[in-house]
């Protein structure tokens, strides 16, 4: 396992804030041992936990151009006819949305392959991720993948109250890879799919999703 290029940066920095910091209650303050047990466990804990939030697995993906596989580690929250403003302009689609939460991976993946047929990032406000209004007021962006036959699906990576920073690294008229990396958000957030009616969805609500494995739907 791997530490994902947008943690790297962060983690050295804080690993050295808190040796500083540590250092500095010992030979500076001379804080008594019992405190800086104390101190010393809560900055251990808190640099575990940011490098978990980081962790970058390596995934074994099995490309299949019927199957809509997941972008994103997390739980299905969603799964509902609905109608899609942005890019469909009022078309019904079915909506799968995946909440990922500070202890998942947090890369996000190609769910199908394709050419990306649109892009656009929002800014915007940040509600808590399962928010209904979420997908529409936070800051965001969006993606559409067109697949063989014209068929297009959209996804949306949307930050939360704590995730407030989306990385996405393709942009139009790209062609991409089921599987492979398109982005990562940090701390927390959310992943919307938009499917065409006719995809069979294959995950129920409350199902934990593995980001490049789970398969969302199945095309017609």
């Amino acid at each position: 396992m791997t530490i994902h290029k947008e943690g790297r940066a962060l983690l050295i920095v804080l690993f050295s804030i808190l040796s500083l910091l540590n250092a500095g209650l010992y030979f500076l303050l001379h804080v008594s041992s019992p405190w800086l047990i104390i101190s010393g466990s809560i900055s251990l804990i808190l640099f575990l936990f940011s490098l978990q939030f980081f962790r970058n697995p390596s995934r074994k993906i099995e490309i299949n151009d019927k199957h809509i596989i997941c972008p994103a580690d997390g739980k299905v929250v969603v799964i509902e006819k609905t109608t899609e403003d942005e890019y469909f302009k009022g078309k019904e689609r079915i909506q799968v949305s995946i909440f990922m939460s500070p202890l998942n991976v947090h890369v996000n993946r190609n769910p199908v392959t394709g050419l990306i047929k649109y892009y656009k990032y929002h800014e915007g406000k940040y509600l808590v991720a399962w928010h209904p209004k979420s997908s529409t007021e936070n800051e965001r962006t969006t993606i559409v993948y067109q697949i063989h036959k014209g068929v297009e699906i959209l996804v949306r990576q949307i930050a939360g109250a704590a995730a407030r920073r989306i990385k996405c690294y393709v942009k139009e008229n790209q062609s991409v890879i089921q599987g492979k990396e398109f982005g990562f958000i940090k701390f927390g957030s959310r992943v919307d799919l938009f499917l065409p009616l006719d995809a069979v969805i294959k995950v129920e609500i409350g199902q934990i999703t593995k980001g490049g494995q789970t398969v969302i739907a199945e095309l017609a």
